[in-house]
Order: C-alpha cells, then structure tokens, then sequence
C-alpha cells in the first residue's frame, strides 16, 4: 500500500513539472508550497527535480547576504551552526565569541578541536543554487538560503580544507573524500534541492542516479522554504 502511494505520489508530482499551469498553481516552486512537507524515498524524490541546464551568467557571491543574526541573539549563523553541531559544547563570552568546543568533520571523518579550523559548508553550494534557480530569486529568498537554519541539511560545520577542495563544485565533480559519508551526502544533496525546489542539471543527475544506486533507498522528509 505505501509503495502505491508513494507511486501516486511521484507520478502527481511529474505531471506538475510537466505542466506549467499546475506548476503556477502550486506556489513559488513546482513541488509544492512554502511551508508543505513531502517524505518520500531518495530515488524518488530525484525523480521528481527538475532537470535544466545551468546558467552562471551575473553570478556573484555577495547576491548571497551571510552570515546575519536572524533572532537578534548576538550570534551570527556562522556561531549557531557551530553551536548546534558541536558534540563538546563552546563556551560563549560576550559578542557570542566561542572558545573550546569540539567538533566532527564529516567530510573528512576528523574531530577537530578549534572553531577556526573549521568552515561552515552551504552542502548546496551558493554559485550552484545561482546556477539551479536562484538567480531568479529575490535578495531576501537568497538571503534565507545563505542562512538557512531551518534545516540541519543546509549547512555543515567541515574543516576548513575539505570545504575549500569542495569551493562551489557540485556531486558530479566533487564528493566527501571519507567514503562513509557519501550516502548521507548525496541524500541530503536532493534533500536540499527539493527543500529549496531548485533544479539538477543532466551530468549531476547522471552522477545522483549512480551514486544512489549504490545507498539505501531512505525516505527523505523535506519541509519546502519557497
């Protein structure tokens, strides 16, 4: 019965990407509107993105305002990501400056002790969502991405090495080099791109199609941002 469901539920779904009148009526994005959540498995929910060709034509890293302080707490998403990642917590002083604290690296399967040695990773890099569709967005939807805490996927406190051998290339050029991560990571790749409803080009659906193959097929729940 739940893989009739889910069958219904993907073959809805690509008939709305295949109709641009269905697609208006659903709201800002293809999938769904702002605020819908859809679980479904990862296989399926690959299916159901959008396959364009990409665009980086205007692109420039500060379309994408980061890192702000959204709850006006004193701690920039940078911070919050640190804090809510770490399995030693930091200790906060004024100005949300952490010291100590203790970290895992998933990308590279290293712990890491200090704060500086480590970036916060957009997994979606910012130049790809550029590429995928948010050129078309507002300052503020790009804005959200770039910041986008509603969703443990979006961002990743990695060592600082591994995030920049990564810079903004996508899962047909670049994947973690700890091969026990890579499940996750391709999951969660998909699941960012439906999260934020952007599309996949046909070289990183080629490289999502072989890459799942080989994990398991997972239900990813997703709570769409636009």
């Amino acid at each position: 019965m739940r893989l009739l469901a889910t069958a219904t539920i993907v073959g809805t779904l690509l008939g709305a990407l295949a109709s641009p009148a269905a697609a208006a009526s659903a709201g800002p994005g293809p999938l769904g509107k702002p605020g819908d959540t859809l679980t479904m498995p990862a296989g399926s929910a690959l299916k159901v993105l959008p396959v364009k060709s990409e665009q980086r034509t205007g692109y420039q890293r500060t379309a994408f305002h980061h890192w702000i302080d959204a709850d006006h707490d004193g701690c920039n998403t940078r911070a919050e990501v640190l804090k809510a990642e770490a399995f030693i917590t930091p200790r906060e002083s004024s100005g949300c400056k952490l010291s100590g604290g203790e970290w895992f690296s998933a990308y590279d399967n290293t712990y890491i002790d200090d704060a500086h040695q480590l970036d916060i990773d957009h997994l979606v890099p910012l130049a790809e969502a550029w590429d995928s569709g948010a050129s078309t967005w507002t300052a503020k939807e790009r804005e959200a991405y770039a910041n986008d805490l509603g969703d443990p996927r979006s961002l990743l406190a990695v060592s600082a090495k591994t995030n920049r051998s990564k810079a903004d290339q996508d899962v047909a050029e670049w994947l973690p080099p700890f091969t026990g991560d890579r499940c996750t990571y391709v999951t969660d790749w998909v699941a960012t791109k439906m999260r934020w409803q952007l599309a996949i080009d046909p070289a990183e659906k080629t490289a999502l199609d072989k890459d799942l193959a080989s994990c398991p097929d997972a239900p990813l729940t997703v709570t769409f941002a636009r």
